[in-house]
């Protein structure tokens, strides 16, 4: 396989996985509303455990040091297909909807 294809792979396979994760985020503050407080809480582990990931791997996900290895380039989405801007500002945009989300399953678990 050649480093264009591979770097197709690993950005495909990494935009699949953002995907899961950025789902999973948007899904938790929606799952405590409905008081499915048990899925919200196995998708907040489940993004916990990538957060752990990724500060082990100093805030950078294992996916970018390995579609670095196929190209030169470094913008923001090089190794995601995701857009630039998008890319740029995902950890805001999800941390502060994830908080969002853990902060209204606390508060709407307690008050049940």
């Amino acid at each position: 396989m050649n480093a264009f294809s591979t770097l197709r792979l690993v950005k495909s396979l990494h935009t699949l996985i953002w995907a899961l994760f950025a789902g999973a985020i948007i899904a938790i503050p929606f799952l405590a509303l409905a008081e499915n407080f048990t899925l919200a809480w196995v998708l907040i582990v489940f993004v916990l455990l990538e957060v752990l990931l990724l500060v082990a791997n100093r805030m950078r996900c294992p996916l970018t040091e390995i579609a670095a290895r196929y190209t030169d380039e470094r913008q923001d989405n090089f190794d995601i297909y995701l857009p630039l801007w998008l890319a740029r500002y995902n950890k805001h945009i999800f941390g502060g909807l994830f908080i969002i989300g853990l902060l209204l399953t606390c508060w709407l678990s307690m008050s049940s």
